[in-house]
């Protein structure tokens, strides 16, 4: 399988990613993509060859190793990276739709914008970027679980009873290096343990993210809507009322008055 290809198409998810889910590409790639394609396919290279059973029984052998290995570990984790880097792509395809939306609105609008930023997670992205990440820990857990079902936990023994047919009796089965194997086992399941965990991070800072902004808007929204209904009045006084009077006017009014009573009055002497 060409993992490369798939790289370099999932390298442009990162620019329309947070800084959680560039942490998470990347452990996907690093801790689980090149361990695979590196070192776990060799080590399970000889998974079926170098199988043996304590029997020389045509077919005892083969019908152990189905019994004992219903799906190969290689086959599984191949089936679990496409499933897991898949929902990215929801998000790039989302991207792109809005890219032709917007390009289609700029030849009839002559130049203005439908989405000022196609890449921006809002509206529909947002719901889209949501659900790939519900996906993405989904389909990790999901395969977590079959694994630790089929092979009843993370371990592989040394040594396995098989008493199936057409085997003559309980034979004893051999793998080979299993404790490299079992290695490489926890190594991968750890590993997607924490890309759980990414995915669950991320889904709590958008979300939170959102309710900080929704709870922003409305108290904005309050605020203008209390300020509508309380339009501020003038609060200062007119500048008549802080016109300064002379003390002595009322006085120097009195004296004019008084000047023209006795201008006015006519004395006679007897």
């Amino acid at each position: 399988m060409n993992w490369s290809g798939l790289e370099s198409l999932l390298s442009g998810v990162n620019k329309y990613s947070t800084a959680f889910g560039r942490i998470w590409l990347s452990m996907v790639f690093v801790f689980r993509v090149m361990v695979f394609v590196v070192a776990a396919q060799r080590v399970w290279g000889d998974e079926s060859k170098d199988f043996v059973c304590n029997t020389r029984q045509p077919g005892c052998t083969n019908i152990c190793y189905d019994h004992i290995f219903p799906i190969s570990h290689i086959r599984l984790w191949a089936l679990q990276l496409i499933f897991v880097t898949c929902p990215s792509l929801l998000v790039m395809a989302h991207v792109k739709f809005r890219e032709g939306k917007d390009r289609k609105y700029v030849e009839l609008h002559q130049g203005s914008h439908l989405y000022a930023n196609p890449g921006k997670k809002r509206g529909g992205l947002w719901w889209t970027y949501l659900l790939s990440l519900v996906f993405k820990a989904g389909f990790d857990t999901a395969f977590l679980y079959i694994l630790y079902r089929i092979y009843h936990g993370y371990d592989l023994p040394r040594l396995s009873k098989c008493s199936l047919e057409p085997c003559p009796n309980t034979v004893d089965c051999f793998i080979s290096r299993p404790t490299e194997k079992k290695i490489f086992m926890l190594f991968m399941v750890v590993s997607s343990a924490l890309c759980i965990f990414m995915c669950i991070c991320e889904m709590i800072y958008l979300i939170g993210k959102r309710i900080a902004k929704l709870v922003k808007v409305r108290h904005e929204n309050e605020r203008v809507m209390f300020a509508d209904q309380h339009e501020l009045t003038e609060i200062a006084p007119p500048r008549s009322q802080y016109r300064r009077t002379d003390p002595t006017l009322g006085s120097q009014v009195s004296l004019n008055k008084k000047e023209k009573i006795k201008e006015g009055t006519v004395t006679t002497t007897l």
